[in-house]
């Protein structure tokens, strides 16, 4: 599996969604009170990620 998604709990024990690519994390979410809300934001990431565009503020 070279790429998923992983919810966790942080610390603070918020659930977090993480962006996983060979067994590191490429990106991660804010911490949700709820894991249906790190659920929606995998959703959303899934269903809008695609057509986001590139923003280079170098």
């Amino acid at each position: 599996m070279a790429h998923h998604f992983k919810i966790k709990k942080n610390k603070g024990g918020e659930y977090v969604a993480y962006f996983m690519y060979n067994s590191e994390a490429i990106f991660w979410t804010e911490g949700y009170s709820s894991k249906a809300s790190a659920k929606n934001a995998i959703e959303s990431i899934k269903k809008n990620g695609p057509g986001a565009e590139t923003v280079d503020e170098s």
